[in-house]
């Protein structure tokens, strides 16, 4: 088991964009600032895609213009071309990384983005390698890695083949997608081992959904498989834009709150994202899927208890 693991927050992005309604440009841009005070020190900001598309990201732009985040904080965004990179690249001076992503099934990069894997692929060996040149980090998140709604069961030597791939064309880091929340932690403990030797000196970073309520579940047994990198959304917003049903991220409270549990270190402030994820909630007018939005942090403060020992009332 690891001590430690690196958390990249992607609820602005993944979560907003999953949104029926546009949120807010300032709403945004409150709650970004929130979450880079909390000590996340990866935060994935926006991302550059067609506006006609995914009209809640429309406004990506203005955001990064406007979003002040210190220095300590790794900025990401998500680019799915080279146009988005384009776009990115415009900000250079708030970017830190980008991410690239494609599905490890056919159906599901059809059905996502209208390409097959393989055009996909080599689209975004282009971006990764331009990308790379301009210093920036890079990862390449693989979508449906557990299993598709399309599908059924994925092969992982498929998925380790399209993440060698990308770790060839410039990924430092692959990171590997529940994305309709079908996976188990026996699988997920097999995979990350798996993964580990196919994919030697890549950074590996497990990406659950909790569609099914196993997503706490999952990251345990990854982490007893020695994955130390988590992305989650705060508020347990986003999910998958196909097929319908598809819910959303592990809440990063409740992940940073079991890893705070457990003695394992994130950096992370659970009350000051606790502080992010209820204003979410507000900004949304609605009840969002953390546990521990309702229940709060675990608190081990002693307390008068009103009984004796084995269960025999004190004398008053």
């Amino acid at each position: 088991m690891v001590d430690a693991v690196k958390i990249r927050e992607v609820g602005p992005r993944d979560g907003f964009q999953n949104e029926p309604e546009r949120i807010a440009t300032d709403d945004k841009v409150r709650l970004i600032e929130m979450l880079a005070a909390t000590g996340l020190r990866r935060l994935e900001v926006t991302s550059f895609v067609r506006a006609d598309v995914i009209p809640q990201l429309a406004d990506a732009d203005e955001v990064l213009r406007r979003v002040r985040i210190p220095e300590e904080v790794s900025v990401s965004v998500l680019v799915p071309n080279e146009r988005g990179l384009d776009g990115a690249l415009g900000h250079r001076d708030k970017i830190d990384e980008i991410n690239v992503f494609l599905s490890a099934s056919e159906s599901h990069n059809r059905h996502n983005v209208n390409r097959s894997v393989a055009e996909s692929l080599a689209g975004l060996e282009t971006v990764l390698g331009r990308a790379t040149a301009e210093g920036l980090r890079c990862e390449g998140v693989i979508s449906t890695s557990f299993g598709c709604p399309y599908e059924g069961d994925v092969d992982p030597a498929r998925v380790f083949e399209i993440g060698a791939r990308l770790a060839a064309a410039g990924a430092v880091e692959v990171g590997f997608g529940d994305t309709t929340g079908m996976a188990n932690p026996v699988q997920v403990r097999e995979f990350f081992g798996r993964a580990q030797e196919k994919l030697p000196g890549v950074e590996l970073t497990a990406h659950f959904h909790n569609t099914r309520g196993q997503g706490l579940a999952n990251v345990l047994a990854a982490l007893e498989a020695g994955c130390d990198s988590f992305e989650s959304s705060f508020g347990e917003l986003g999910g998958c834009p196909v097929p319908p049903g598809a819910t959303g991220n592990i809440a990063t409270e409740d992940l940073v709150s079991m890893l705070h549990e457990m003695g394992i270190e994130t950096g992370i402030d659970l009350d000051a994202l606790l502080a992010a994820a209820r204003e979410a909630q507000s900004v949304l007018g609605r009840s969002l899927g953390s546990h521990t939005i309702v229940a709060g942090a675990v608190d081990h403060r002693p307390r008068a208890v009103p009984f004796g020992p084995l269960g025999t009332k004190r004398n008053s």
